[in-house]
């Protein structure tokens, strides 16, 4: 209403009233005003930001300091209770290491006294080991009367075999022995006593075996192999008269009808035959 009559009367007369240009001075002042408080608030807004972020910063940082101050001391806390921990392991580790070591010095001591006490005692084992040496002497006395007599056996074998031989060629060369009108090999006249195989031949008498003796059987100086001959070893002196013959022909079976001897050369005939 008030802005219409200004506009009104600006119209008809061209001029402002006093009053108006007191009004539109007041106008301008209170834009400006309004001005300055817009700047204003925005300066005071400006600063309370500032400092509102001022004391946000410091109390952030006070709390860091304090979050520093508290993972400190639990750190600390923590570390302390895992070192004493590791001391209680250690020690314990330690104990057990020392009794560990103690146990086995005791265990040493004892079976040190028990092994000599009861397992390798010197006396014991002194005794013992003289018992053996009486046993090994006893031993080998006998092995050496054993030995003795094994060898005293082998000799009369060796003898008797020596002894059979020399009967066997005696009775092979019996043709050689001398007669009162010749004197044989054996027998010769510039002796003085008569050989050794002419006192053989004149004991022995003339028995020709019924075949020869094998090559394979007949030894290097011609006197056989005594599994070649019939002669069993006598247990009385070879030197004694003996009516023994050397019996070495195997006994045949009889022939017990001569068909079987047709038939077996038919056989062989047909045979010979088929080969051809």
């Amino acid at each position: 209403m008030c802005m219409n009559y200004i506009y009104f009367f600006n119209q008809k007369n061209g001029t402002y009233p006093s009053p108006i240009k007191s009004s539109l001075s007041c106008v301008c002042c209170s834009s400006q005003a309004e001005e300055n408080r817009k700047r204003e608030n925005q300066a005071a807004i400006l600063i309370q930001s500032w400092f509102r972020g001022c004391l946000e910063r410091a109390y952030l940082s006070h709390l860091h300091k304090k979050a520093i101050i508290i993972q400190k001391i639990w750190r600390g806390f923590t570390a302390r209770a895992r070192v004493r921990q590791m001391v209680k392991a250690a020690y314990f580790i330690m104990k057990m290491n020392f009794y560990e070591e103690m146990a086995v010095r005791i265990q040493q001591r004892w079976r040190g006294f028990y092994a000599r006490k009861h397992i390798h005692d010197f006396y014991a084992r002194k005794s013992y080991m003289e018992g053996i040496i009486k046993k090994n002497n006893f031993v080998r006395e006998e092995l050496d009367e054993i030995c003795y007599l094994q060898k005293k056996e082998r000799e009369s074998l060796k003898m008797i075999k020596e002894q059979t031989a020399k009967v066997y060629q005696a009775h092979r060369l019996h043709y050689l022995l001398s007669t009162k009108q010749c004197p044989g090999v054996f027998n010769s006249p510039f002796r003085q006593a008569p050989h050794e195989m002419e006192l053989l031949l004149r004991q022995v008498k003339h028995s020709a075996p019924t075949r020869l003796v094998p090559k394979s059987r007949v030894s290097f100086l011609g006197i056989p192999d005594p599994a070649a001959c019939s002669f069993s070893a006598p247990t009385e002196s070879p030197w004694i008269k003996s009516t023994r013959t050397c019996s070495i022909r195997p006994a045949l079976p009889p022939i017990a009808s001569r068909n079987h001897q047709v038939m077996a050369v038919k056989a062989r005939t047909k045979s010979l035959d088929v080969e051809d």
